[in-house]
């Protein structure tokens, strides 16, 4: 566990702290960024201590709150994360903070943050990130209908693999269950399970019940 271990960029933010601190705050974000997910409680730790010692530091509470999220503390993350925005990052990461509002029961906020400005500028996978929380917050207000729409406007391209093309098919077919619309529902679970490579996602399960559902 080294200091040299984070990214360059990441160790230049850390300049501005005397050496001594600015080893122990990188050292946090190391540990914070190896556990988030096999531990993300511990990584928790580790990212709090770092905020304690860096909290004037955009990337330290950008990683506080990416690891806040991913320990299901929603109103800690988003603290974190508006945090980082205002001291100019974290933008790219509108999609988890909209995804915290939907934690928090607030689907509507989330809606509002997938419709500003900065949202409307995203572009790849951090727009489809994003939708994927935008439809989301729609189903959980009952709006199925317009959550597939929400995804519709994404790229749907079943040639695509990877984690990214699995997660949103997976929204997509999830979105098409919640419409009744099974037997598409089924085609979509299937693109997700063949663009799932490393196996992120239950859609081959999915595809089992819902051929079994067809017997």
């Amino acid at each position: 566990m080294q200091a040299a271990d984070l990214e360059p960029s990441v160790r230049r933010d850390l300049l501005s702290l005397d050496k001594g601190n600015a080893e122990a705050v990188a050292r946090h974000l190391v540990m914070a960024s190896r556990l988030v997910d096999e531990d993300p409680e511990l990584a928790l730790k580790h990212a709090r201590a770092a905020r304690q010692r860096a909290g004037r530091i955009a990337v330290v509470r950008e990683t506080a709150g990416v690891t806040a999220y991913h320990a299901g503390e929603w109103a800690e993350a988003l603290a974190e994360l508006r945090a980082a925005k205002r001291m100019g990052g974290a933008t790219k990461l509108l999609a988890v903070m909209a995804d915290c509002e939907r934690g928090l029961g607030r689907p509507e906020r989330a809606i509002e943050l997938a419709r500003g400005d900065e949202a409307r500028a995203l572009t790849g996978e951090e727009a489809s990130e994003l939708r994927i929380v935008l439809a989301g917050a729609r189903m959980d207000l009952g709006q199925v209908d317009q959550a597939v729409v929400t995804l519709q406007g994404g790229d749907l391209n079943p040639s695509q693999t990877g984690s990214a093309a699995a997660r949103y098919f997976y929204a997509y077919a999830d979105a098409l269950t919640a419409a009744g619309r099974k037997d598409e529902a089924l085609t979509w679970f299937l693109n997700a399970a063949a663009a799932d490579v490393d196996g992120e996602t239950d859609a081959e399960e999915r595809v089992a019940e819902l051929s079994d559902e067809h017997e």
